[in-house]
């Protein structure tokens, strides 16, 4: 058993230096990091100021992971969820608490390399105490059939003078079917900005619906996402944010670019009940710009490869 979870572990490893991740991080004593394939924690690893305690659940890992009050870490906290085999079920609930004063990043990376028919659900508690800090990096990799459906749902609660933003990126691979679900509340002068960054294809379909419900006195809060859909791709995006608090400020923003047969639809939600609250949003939707275009493509660059300079570019 041992030799087979060690097989895993080098595995997911390679995978995540792949896609972007820093593997020297997850074999370091330094960072404080997790890996799990399946329902199995190959390894984990706390320090002096974070704190992971894990439980095996039905068909994943229940983890929570502290940060004592007042540290604020050097390094960033390193997650590698992922599943080996080519179909399966993967649960991940995760608590996530931010002692007063702390700060802390986290870098997770989703890996699905083989899926055929693999769900993924994802299910965060964040709570952010007085005056801490909490950004979370997501990136995700499905492998290229497109098989994984990934469900992640976030709600954050950040209290007075916190800051809680997390952002969401896929650009390579295919997407698969995703429905992200996450709600921030925020209190007085505390402030958040979820970031969602996804490319699409062949029949990939996403869903992102987002909120930051400005609870407290100035307050503030920005809901971006951009999008880049060929082929038969299609997405719905609702962005929203709430003004409840005095001189609370909140921003919805989309950009999506469609090719081909995509389909697109972006529903920016504004509401203030407060009159001295402002919530602004913007959206947009079109085709690449040709004139980007035409000026890569002069360049020696065939119009695939301009194109996908663009949605890159997009995508950053």
């Amino acid at each position: 058993m041992e030799e087979i979870i060690k097989k895993e572990y080098e595995t997911l490893v390679k995978y995540y230096e792949a896609s972007g991740g820093n593997s020297g991080a997850l074999l370091s004593t330094e960072y404080a990091s997790m890996v799990i394939n399946g329902d199995r924690v190959l390894a984990k690893n706390s320090t002096r100021g974070i704190k992971i305690i894990t439980r095996r659940i039905k068909d994943g890992v229940s983890a929570q992971i502290v940060i004592k009050r007042g540290y604020k870490s050097k390094n960033p906290v390193h997650l590698c969820f992922g599943m080996l085999p080519r179909e399966g079920r993967q649960v991940i609930r995760t608590k996530i608490i931010a002692e007063e004063s702390s700060e802390v990043k986290f870098i997770a990376h989703c890996i699905f390399p083989n899926a055929v028919k693999i769900e993924h659900v994802m299910d965060a508690r964040v709570f952010v105490g007085k005056n801490a800090k909490v950004e979370y990096e997501e990136t995700h990799y499905h492998g290229k059939t497109g098989g994984v459906r990934v469900l992640p749902k976030t709600r954050a609660i950040v209290a007075k003078g916190g800051e809680y933003n997390s952002s969401f990126v896929i650009k390579s691979g295919r997407a698969g079917f995703i429905n992200i679900d996450y709600e921030v509340k925020l209190d007085e002068r505390a402030k958040s900005m979820l970031v969602s960054k996804i490319y699409g294809k062949e029949d990939d379909e996403i869903i992102a619906k987002e909120s930051i419900i400005l609870n407290g006195p100035y307050s503030s809060g920005v809901v971006k996402t951009r999008m880049a859909l060929k082929n038969n791709a299609k997405s719905k995006v609702i962005g929203k944010t709430i003004g409840i608090g005095e001189y609370s400020r909140g921003h919805v923003d989309c950009t999506e670019i469609i090719m081909d047969n995509a389909k697109a639809e972006a529903s920016p939600v504004v509401m203030a009940v407060n009159p001295k609250a402002k919530v602004t949003h913007e959206a947009a939707i079109g085709s690449v710009d040709k004139k980007q275009l035409i000026t890569l493509m002069t360049r020696g660059l065939t119009e695939e490869q301009a194109i996908d300079i663009i949605v890159q570019g997009l995508l950053k």
